[in-house]
């Protein structure tokens, strides 16, 4: 335990003869530890999270999540590929060599605001240049700074790294990280401005940072909406403690009141003189300049009751409307909270002269925003040359476009943004594995490509499985069939293996597929491919049968596969820390529909549930490998489905197609679509339901709904009335597309806002369009309504009528759930359904707490749960 200067000392020997270790390791070797030790801090990132908001007392849990998401699955993304040993360029031509060698030491001085994403980040960047580090945490975050180090060392430890190439103090003072800074190679130093300048002083190289004081100018030809939308989604960010998030606006006279309306419209409170001064009294410790730690990372409504006031609960960021730029006015300063300065200036030469004003209190070097039509190309060549900030961001949000490669995927992705000369910092930019130069970033926002996928081949109406099936003839010579134990004993088989026998394929079939899939029974499905070695597959069936064949097609095609590495949840699909192996070497992926639901057999998306841990958990997967090479929707294997199935199934097509229409990632190219299901849906769900088998024109209708649904949310994703379903249905044995019936009125009430408290952080919307999106979705249907709120009512007593119709259930407690079980379970699943992947795609970003009420909500019925918890009104 390191709790004094010669604990220290005795720490630094082990630490430095592990890198001498370390030192000699190759490429492959770091690139593994690195990879898994990324890995390790990505799953325990709630983990984390929930250290972090419970030892600091500040910001978000769900926004701390993110943070130690980005700081693993983006910072692995970055530098996954980059050469960090050895020979980096051999130019013979020349004769240039380059040999990358580790530093040593590293020193990690670790700040109370971002305790464990910043650790995770710099762990990672010492592991993949092969230094070791040490590192010191904050005093009033030591448990969970700790604990992120400690987790990292297990993980490097169990994949080869020497076994004190992680190492921290365990109770650190100011002498202590002064020795430490002093005996290390180099230092790594993020926090107040004295602890960065007690780096810079200690005699050690230092790369350190500078508080940041973000100045952001609102053009006159901004686009309001978003430019309001972007500000307060980042300065809500955990409460405002990134250095990078937005500190001041600063707004022309032409536009100041529209701007302010659209500000108070989306959530934020403007104060009044009176409260104003409240605020300015709380913000510093009297007669100082440093930050009052009894706001930093605290909520707007806290803050307010801090200061002697109250505000509504709802209100995200608080606005104080000033005109001095002058240091002796405290809200010119940083205030790491949801406080915003908002400023009226005569023209954008005023503007500019605000912002630098305001850079130069205590910015300089850091961060300046600009929000402007992008036309404006002389105006923004102006801003960017007059701005002494090492990051220049053009309508991007500041907090999550500094940190790079979310609204700018070519903005290197860092928790520690440097400040070059201007700020008294050795860097300029974010910090990487290598920094040699101040250099000043311009980036306008540019996001990665979108995509449309489907398969190479669908084929639908009645009768065209043998027709497709005979395509196969003479490309393939063995087939093992998919199904499960149902479907297999009442005989679909029959329907594939007498076209086969027909074409000459040989074929063997696996049917032990479970309602629910697990992971058993695609490792034994696996297990019996690599046996049979088919060039072929098809999956018959509904979702579970796909899904397990899916799984079981990677398993046989990539037997060094870990199902929990590929399980992996995911920012952004493009990033994840594991990679997708390449599929289709060694079998083509055919798919068979025979229930109108889960459009499967279109879509990159398996959920498998792991059998054979302890606990067993449910697992959505995601990856456009999964997508099956052929599709076939024949109609005819529909008509004997069983009328609990069509309702759930066909509940489950309206949810794929309302969810996708609504995602924060639907576009012109999957809107279409989603809108064409819904409306299937409600024509024609009703008679497939009533008259079965004889309803021919209403299944083949209702299988063209799934498999066009399926279309729309492989390319647009869902949302969390499935992340609520998956745990629903998982914890007590519910049909997947009834418990999706049972929360979608709900669901669309939740996400109908035009100011969500917050909103996913890869929005294809400039702003909050849900409500709209809803009403569009009422007028498409025709459904009236003269305002967007009557037809969002007009919407969900559709919704609800075709409920009462085909018979599902009002609500989860009339599903048969005893109360005592669900309330025991309902937070657990609250917390398992925020971590879902289906959640970043919806159009609200959920708190854990919010979606436990919608759970409660649709147990006992929203007016009894109002009653129940005396939440009418709130």
């Amino acid at each position: 335990m390191v709790k004094d200067i010669k604990t220290l000392n005795e720490l630094m020997k082990k630490v430095r003869k592990s890198q001498e270790e370390y030192s000699k390791f190759n490429q492959e070797q770091v690139d593994k530890i690195f990879r898994k030790v990324a890995q390790r801090i990505n799953n325990e990132r709630i983990t984390l999270s929930k250290l972090a908001v419970e030892e600091t007392g500040m910001g978000v849990l769900e926004d701390k999540v993110i943070k130690n998401h980005f700081a693993s699955e983006y910072i692995y993304n970055k530098y996954k590929d980059e050469k960090t040993c050895g020979v980096l360029e051999d130019d013979r031509a020349y004769g240039i060599k380059k040999i990358a060698t580790p530093i040593g030491i590293v020193a990690g001085v670790i700040p109370t605001t971002n305790p464990t994403s910043t650790a995770a980040f710099k762990i990672l960047l010492a592991l993949k240049t092969r230094n070791a580090i040490i590192i010191s945490p904050h005093p009033r975050a030591k448990k969970s700074t700790i604990y992120t180090a400690k987790i990292a060392l297990e993980e490097a430890i169990k994949y080869g790294a020497p076994e004190n190439i992680i190492g921290w103090i365990d109770e650190p003072s100011l002498d202590i990280s002064r020795e430490l800074m002093a005996e290390s190679d180099l230092i790594l130093a993020t926090g107040g401005p004295g602890m960065v300048k007690s780096a810079y002083s200690s005699g050690t190289p230092a790369i350190g940072v500078g508080s940041g004081n973000t100045p952001v100018i609102i053009d006159e030809s901004a686009h309001i909406k978003m430019t309001v939308n972007y500000i307060l989604m980042s300065k809500s960010f955990d409460n405002g403690v990134i250095c990078a998030s937005e500190q001041s606006v600063i707004v022309p006279r032409r536009i100041y009141e529209r701007v302010k309306e659209e500000f108070q419209k989306r959530g934020a409170y403007i104060l009044n003189a009176e409260e104003t001064d409240k605020i300015r009294k709380v913000l510093f410790k009297e007669g100082t300049t440093s930050i009052n730690a009894d706001i930093v990372g605290q909520s707007a409504y806290k803050i307010a009751q801090i200061a002697g006031f109250e505000i509504p609960k709802d209100k995200r960021v608080i606005i104080a409307e000033i005109d001095s730029t002058d240091v002796s006015e405290p809200l010119a300063h940083e205030k790491l909270s949801p406080i915003l300065a908002m400023y009226k200036s005569k023209d954008f030469n005023d503007s500019l002269e605000k912002a630098k004003t305001l850079v130069e209190l205590g910015g300089l070097g850091h961060t300046s925003s600009l929000y402007i039509d992008l036309s404006e190309k002389a105006k923004i060549d102006i801003f960017g040359e007059a701005m002494k900030t090492g990051r220049t961001l053009i309508n991007m949000p500041a907090a999550l476009g500094a940190i790079g490669d979310v609204f700018n995927f070519k903005l290197a992705p860092s928790l520690t943004l440097g400040c070059g000369s201007w700020g008294g910092n050795s860097v300029s930019e974010n910090v990487g594995v290598k920094h040699l130069l101040n250099v000043k970033t311009i980036a306008e926002r540019r996001e990665n490509m979108l995509w449309f996928k489907v398969p190479e081949k669908i084929y639908f109406k009645f009768g065209c499985l043998p027709e497709a099936l005979e395509e196969l003839k003479g490309s393939y010579k063995k087939a093992m069939i998919v199904t499960d134990r149902t479907l297999a004993e009442l005989g679909y088989a029959n329907h594939v293996t007498q076209v086969l026998e027909k074409v000459g394929i040989d074929y063997r079939i696996f049917s032990e597929v479970g309602v629910d899939p697990t992971l058993s029974a695609t490792q034994a499905g696996a297990r019996a491919m690599q046996e049979y070695q088919p060039d072929l597959i098809i999956a018959i069936g509904g979702g579970s049968a796909m899904d397990a064949a899916k799984i079981m097609w990677v398993l046989y095609e990539h037997p060094e596969i870990r199902f929990k590495d590929i399980a992996m949840r995911f920012m952004d699909i493009r990033k994840r820390i594991v990679k997708f192996p390449k599929m289709g070497k060694k079998a083509y992926f055919v798919a068979v529909a025979t229930s109108a639901g889960t459009g499967s057999e279109v879509t990159p998306f398996s959920v498998i549930t792991d059998d054979t841990s302890e606990q067993s958990v449910k697992y959505p997967l995601a990856d456009y490998e999964l997508t099956p090479d052929m599709a076939i929707n024949d109609p005819e294997l529909m008509l004997s489905m069983p009328k609990g199935l069509t309702v759930a199934s066909g509940m489950d097509v309206l949810t794929h197609a309302i969810e996708s229409y609504v995602s924060i990632m639907a576009t012109e190219y999957t809107k279409p679509y989603s809108l064409e299901a819904m409306k299937i849906v409600f024509d024609y769900l009703p008679e497939s339901v009533a008259l079965g088998p004889k309803a021919i024109k209403a299944k083949e209708k209702m299988s063209n709904a799934s498999c066009i649904a399926g279309i729309a949310f492989s390319n647009a994703f869902l949302g969390i009335v499935h992340s609520l379903s998956h745990k629903l249905g998982n914890q007590f044995h519910l049909a997947h597309g009834m418990c999706n019936a049972m929360l979608l009125t709900e669901v669309i009430k939740y996400n109908a806002t035009d100011a969500p408290f917050k909103m996913g952080v890869f929005p294809q919307y400039k702003y909050p369009d849900a409500r709209n999106r809803y009403a569009k979705i009422a007028d498409f249907l025709n459904l009236g309504g003269n305002t967007v709120d009557e037809k969002i009512e007009k919407l969900c007593e559709t919704v609800e009528e075709l409920k009462a119709r085909i018979g599902v259930p009002k609500t989860i407690r009339e599903a048969g759930v005893k109360e005592e079980d669900f309330l025991a379970a309902v937070d657990e699943m609250a917390l398992e359904a925020f971590d879902d992947q289906c959640t970043p795609a919806n159009p609200r970003y959920p708190l854990i707490s919010e979606l436990k009420e919608i759970y409660l909500k649709c147990y006992y019925g929203a007016d009894e749960y109002e009653k129940k918890f005396n939440k009418k009104g709130e």
